[in-house]
């Protein structure tokens, strides 16, 4: 009996019917590598591009609420600078000769109320449950990809550093020579306090406006590894899909000619 092969058709249309679904996938996906079966070597590269893209994107969201951290601390250090710069003023008018007893004590406690603010403002101030003024372990934010990169922003004790300005009694002839000067050295203090939250959020911006810079980056390498070209894989489609109907067609053809012979020889 005569056999026709037809087996070489066949695994021709196999495989370009293989090439279509690919294609077909990779223009629903959008992306060039679906999975590892599409380049191992890419997909490698790709997995650790989107790793270092997620992780450039959280250390951002890092820099930024510590940015966020530093201005509330500012924020209660701007409202104990003015309560101290209203101490002073006081302090001032109680060395004025013509006020009594009487006059001081009134002063006294307007600066006694002031004091009680300071402090209540030292116990408020915090971010998230933390706080800000009172002392303690500084409080670090990881402001990239890897390990390492931290920024720490100082956690001072204000209650303690301005402690004489919160025991200042204007009716007590010697401690009032003594109040202004403690409230000048106060003020300086908390001044001091105020710009280094100043500068740790400019580092904070710095910060993130690198990793920003990073991760565009990081992202356009990974696409132009990840994502497809729609034009080639349509030309690529068509030209998949006239193979295929030729293909069709021939194998039709090898099946006609292989019945008409075997009829002859029936």
């Amino acid at each position: 009996m005569i056999k026709f092969e037809s087996g070489n058709t066949g695994n021709l249309l196999q495989q370009i019917q293989q090439k279509q679904s690919s294609l077909l996938e990779k223009l629903a996906s959008g992306k060039e590598v679906n999975s590892a079966a599409d380049g191992p070597a890419a997909q490698l590269i790709i997995d650790r591009l989107t790793s270092q893209t997620e992780g450039s994107r959280q250390a951002i969201s890092n820099a930024y609420d510590g940015i966020s951290l530093a201005q509330v601390a500012e924020s209660g250090l701007a409202n104990i600078t003015d309560d101290a710069n209203r101490i002073r003023e006081l302090t001032v008018q109680a060395g004025n000769g013509s006020l009594n007893d009487a006059d001081r004590q009134a002063l006294q406690s307007e600066i006694s109320a002031l004091q009680e603010n300071i402090s209540l403002t030292v116990e408020q101030t915090n971010f998230a449950g933390k706080p800000l003024l009172s002392g303690g372990q500084d409080i670090s934010f990881l402001v990239g990809s890897s390990s390492g990169s931290n920024i720490d922003v100082e956690n001072n004790n204000v209650t303690d550093s301005i402690s004489d300005l919160l025991s200042i009694d204007i009716t007590n002839e010697e401690s009032r020579e003594a109040a202004l000067e403690i409230a000048d050295t106060s003020l300086e203090t908390i001044g001091g306090y105020r710009g280094d939250l100043g500068a740790v959020q400019n580092q904070f911006a710095s910060a993130a406006r690198v990793l920003s810079e990073s991760d565009i980056n990081t992202q356009s390498a990974r696409s132009r590894i990840q994502d497809l070209d729609f034009a080639q894989a349509t030309s690529e489609l068509a030209a998949s899909q006239v193979q295929g109907q030729a293909s069709l067609t021939l194998q039709a053809q090898a099946n006609q000619q292989q019945g008409q012979v075997l009829a002859l020889l029936g």
